[in-house]
């Protein structure tokens, strides 16, 4: 399960294009945050991916993302060119191919390194697909697979991609919101060849009309509690605040439950649709175990500024959000997390503060956000000065500086989280 939202630059306070997501998997399920540089490949090289593998291409771009730690590939995650994927499972009434193929994950990380655009890494992922599939394991190493949809966005637009085995539809969206069911209707702009011939043949579409792909192909028999109220709350978000979002705005709503906020509220069943919150602790279905959220501004004739990209690890109520550049070094912490728990992992550090609340979540989680507010000020304050001293050094023609200042403020700052991260957890069990 997972849920996305799309801003255009039209519906923005500053035009920028933001992009943020929630990635929901099963609750204790690592998802480290790795990055990757550009790298040139030899002709004829192949690259294996959690399944399968496929042709590698000359050059791949710097990519950093969100990824499960038995995974190859990205949950959700940005580009050097800054553009911005993420995947979430769709249920169609095509069967899951049997043999393996490249998995969503797979396709996010693949369209990052080798889209220099949005509509660039979706025609990469949708060439994919349709050459190698995505069958294969994809909501745990033993655990079935499932159809995918992808958010995709750069600092020029937004686009939605839906896929049935080796079918799909895409369409550019302004201000937009995902969720786990199919929702493209006959509003698609692009699509595979395949994708009407395939929906008729199998019976599911016999009007004479334009397909309707929500209606052709979403499974009937998946309950709609699961996504449809996610949906409608998220849409609901986005257009109160339309035209004055920002990444702080989307983090909030990452963070939502409903009446009670940034706070979940007991009282609901797997049974009852408002169980399935944006910010999600919904076992057996999911839990929000990462979070991303991406402001995208071109990068500006000299492309000296660095722009942060805020992630979060484990559920984001009871964390914090923290800023990332491609153009630094990730410390350690970030990119570890195993099958099992590990004292110097950022993301168990987060898991172990959110179980602490899962205890009480009514009464715990106000004392995470006012215990984290100071945190939240003194990251702010010291990102835009970092920021600024980066983009000096940047265009003075010292990149290694700017790379170095940048990567020690991460380092500092996640180090920090961790510390306040702990003693949090301490304070509010006891």
């Amino acid at each position: 399960m997972c849920d996305t939202l799309l801003a255009a630059a039209s519906e923005t306070t500053d035009g920028a294009v933001v992009f943020a997501k929630n990635s929901d998997r099963k609750d204790g399920e690592a998802q480290p945050f790795l990055q990757f540089p550009a790298a040139s490949h030899p002709p004829g090289s192949t690259v294996c991916c959690t399944h399968a593998s496929a042709p590698q291409v000359s050059e791949t771009y710097a990519v950093m993302g969100h990824s499960p730690w038995w995974v190859w590939g990205f949950e959700q995650g940005v580009n050097e060119h800054r553009v911005a994927i993420g995947n979430l499972t769709v249920f169609s009434r095509e069967p899951v191919e049997e043999e393996p193929g490249l998995i969503g994950m797979d396709l996010v990380r693949l369209g990052l390194e080798r889209g220099r655009t949005a509509r660039e890494a979706l025609e990469v992922i949708a060439a994919l697909l349709e050459a190698h599939g995505q069958g294969g394991a994809a909501l745990a190493p033993d655990a079935a697979g499932y159809h995918n949809a992808f958010a995709l966005a750069d600092p020029s637009g937004c686009w939605l991609l839906e896929t049935s085995g080796r079918h799909w539809a895409a369409r550019q969206v302004t201000l937009e919101s995902h969720s786990n069911h199919m929702s493209i209707g006959d509003d698609w702009d692009i699509s595979s060849r395949t994708l009407e011939g395939f929906a008729r043949s199998s019976g599911w579409w016999q009007r004479s009309d334009r397909i309707d792909v929500a209606r052709a192909f979403r499974n009937p028999h998946v309950p709609g509690r699961i996504s449809e109220g996610r949906l409608r709350r998220a849409r609901e978000l986005l257009m109160r605040r339309s035209g004055r979002i920002d990444s702080g705005v989307m983090r909030d709503f990452l963070r939502d439950h409903l009446a009670g906020g940034p706070v979940r509220l007991p009282g609901t069943t797997p049974d009852d649709e408002p169980y399935y919150t944006l910010c999600m602790h919904s076992e057996p279905v999911g839990t929000t175990t990462a979070s991303l959220v991406a402001s995208l501004t071109p990068a500006g004739g000299d492309g000296a500024a660095p722009w942060p990209v805020w992630i979060s690890f484990g559920t984001p109520c009871t964390g914090v959000f923290l800023p990332v550049y491609v153009e630094g070094v990730l410390p350690d912490v970030m990119a570890r997390g195993g099958e099992t728990p590990e004292a110097d992992s950022a993301w168990w550090s987060f898991k172990r503060l959110q179980d602490a609340a899962s205890a009480e979540f009514a009464t715990r989680t106000p004392l995470l956000r006012e215990g984290w507010a100071g945190f939240e000020h003194r990251v702010e304050e010291e990102r835009q000065a970092v920021e600024r001293a980066a983009a000096e050094a940047s265009l003075a023609g010292r990149a290694d500086d700017a790379c170095e200042l940048l990567s020690d403020f991460m380092g500092r700052t996640v180090k920090e989280a961790m510390l306040q991260a702990d003693a949090l957890a301490e304070a509010i069990s006891n």
